[in-house]
């Protein structure tokens, strides 16, 4: 009780923030890019958006024709792309754009986080299917995981 009351509540300012969006599910990622895009312009941060190409969900097949990979690869550009352009529209000044692959809590966690260092995470929370191994599924791991602060938004 004694620490609380010489304690001062401080402001917090964000300076840089990754928002985890799902290629295949704009539901689960709506909520999350629109909190997003609020914090960056009201604090002037830098805005990273990230889609991960979920290898896993292509068959053996698929996953050995580079053709596939490249196709994908282009269209989640084109999707980070629409992203990118919205957040500008709503006036946030500063967005970078990744696209990487692999298992998304994973990857986000040891290579998108350590490489952009956000102050903040934002991820949506898959609705449907929890079970999938997409971004709004996977949550978990990046709270878990991740070494800065996360917010997790439906």
């Amino acid at each position: 009780m004694d620490e609380i009351k010489n304690y001062k509540v401080e402001k917090v300012d964000y300076s840089k923030i990754l928002i985890c969006v799902d290629s295949d599910d704009f539901v689960s990622s709506k909520n999350a890019f629109n909190y997003a895009c609020s914090l960056a312009r009201h604090h002037g941060a830098e805005l990273g958006i990230v889609s991960v190409l979920e290898t896993g969900d292509l068959n053996i097949f698929q996953s050995l024709d580079p053709e596939v990979l490249k196709e994908r690869r282009s269209e989640i550009k084109k999707l980070l792309g629409l992203y990118g352009q919205k957040a500008e529209e709503f006036g946030v000044k500063d967005v970078h754009l990744m696209v990487t692959e692999g298992a998304p809590g994973t990857t986000i966690v040891e290579k998108v986080i350590p490489s952009f260092q956000p102050d903040l995470v934002i991820v949506g929370v898959e609705e449907k299917n929890r079970t999938r191994n997409t971004i709004g599924s996977q949550a978990t791991k990046i709270v878990n995981n991740a070494r800065c602060s996360v917010s997790v938004i439906r």
